[in-house]
């Protein structure tokens, strides 16, 4: 079926539709080393990046593809890289030194489950640094999440993450990719292009020697001020979140990536029981949209945490609350004998009866 602009709808699996969005959003080199559900996107990429004039790279380690991702994002390439978590977990130095020396670069978590909350909005490297992350609930979102995500990678100079899971790998959708445009950005005047070579005005990645000694700005106290300074810009700016049925609410319902499908569903079957529900959904995990789940949830007699994970998105849900003291978390570890999906807990009737058990203390 026709699509507009003469872009044409496709039934595509997840990974093949995240694909052709960071082709469409200018990506030019991707590297990564195979793990599941991650294979499929590196696999994908394999397939379709030489053809758009981009190169593609099957790491020999999740190390080694960090710091050739970070070397391509060093020259004002669009890059990116990824794996699940365990492999992100290799990454976390790599991903640090893109943060503290100012390098846009898009990573990829299809995640094993919900047990990389944590890792997405903490990291695990050093220095005072924050990745912008954020948690698609389909494929659509994930397709326009990526193309976004490359856009404030450059927008920032920083790493962001996109947190995709098995779920959004390997769903099959009819879905339109086509290039989203953005607001002009700033020019990649930073880029070691080679075209300073020889001059004496070479350029250099560490913004620590930024300037001359002595002078505003040089040396690393005023880089780190300065980018302190930045992320607590960007926690300002670009904390994003989807609310629904909260305008009466008594209850919150609050859920992150693709569990949201099965909370508005199960909240829609509770609010036609006639129970004053709503759900709420942090699409950026950072920055947390704090303040807009305050405003959510204030009045409510509970706030109930559905994550499938042991507790971690309920620290951040706790902290921001209107009132700490009726949040709950009704989730808990669930995944299936695979290790790569979730598990009994992602099932409607489950979630309806944890939440009919809070609420019926």
């Amino acid at each position: 079926m026709g699509g507009g602009g003469g872009v044409t709808r496709r039934l595509m699996q997840g990974s093949a539709a995240v694909a052709e969005a960071a082709i469409a959003a200018g990506c030019r080199f991707f590297t990564g080393y195979p793990m599941l559900p991650f294979t499929e996107l590196l696999e994908c990429m394999a397939a379709r990046l030489p053809a758009a004039g981009g190169v593609c790279v099957n790491a020999a380690s999740e190390i080694e593809a960090i710091n050739m991702a970070l070397g391509a994002a060093a020259t004002g390439a669009r890059s990116a890289t990824g794996s699940c978590g365990q492999g992100l977990a290799l990454m976390q130095e790599g991903v640090a030194e893109l943060a503290l020396n100012e390098l846009p670069l898009v990573l990829f978590n299809m995640a094993r489950g919900q047990q990389d909350y944590f890792q997405a909005t903490r990291g695990g490297g050093w220095g005072d640094y924050r990745t912008i992350a954020l948690a698609p609930k389909d494929v659509p979102e994930a397709v326009a999440h990526t193309q976004l995500l490359f856009d404030l990678a450059d927008r920032w100079r920083t790493p962001v993450l996109l947190y995709g899971d098995y779920v959004i790998a390997h769903t099959s959708v009819g879905i339109e990719v086509e290039p989203v445009v953005f607001p002009p950005l700033p020019p990649k005047d930073w880029a070691l292009d080679g075209t300073m070579s020889g001059t004496g005005r070479a350029r250099q990645i560490w913004t620590w020697n930024r300037g001359k000694p002595n002078t505003p700005g040089a040396g690393p106290d005023a880089a780190w001020k300065r980018i302190a300074d930045k992320y607590a810009e960007i926690e300002r700016a670009e904390a994003r979140h989807e609310a629904r049925d909260t305008e009466d609410a008594e209850v919150l319902l609050v859920s992150f990536g693709t569990t949201a499908v099965f909370v508005d569903r199960v909240v829609e079957e509770l609010r036609a029981d006639g129970l004053r529900i709503g759900s709420f959904r942090p699409v950026s995990l950072w920055p947390f949209p704090g303040s807009a789940l305050a405003e959510a949830s204030a009045g409510c007699r509970a706030v109930l945490v559905y994550e499938l994970n042991a507790g971690q998105m309920v620290d951040d849900v706790t902290m921001h609350a209107a009132d700490r003291s009726v949040v709950r978390s009704i989730g808990g570890v669930s995944q299936d004998a695979s290790g790569m999906r979730q598990g009994d807990l992602l099932d409607l009737g489950a979630l309806r009866a944890r939440v009919r058990e809070v609420i019926g203390r």
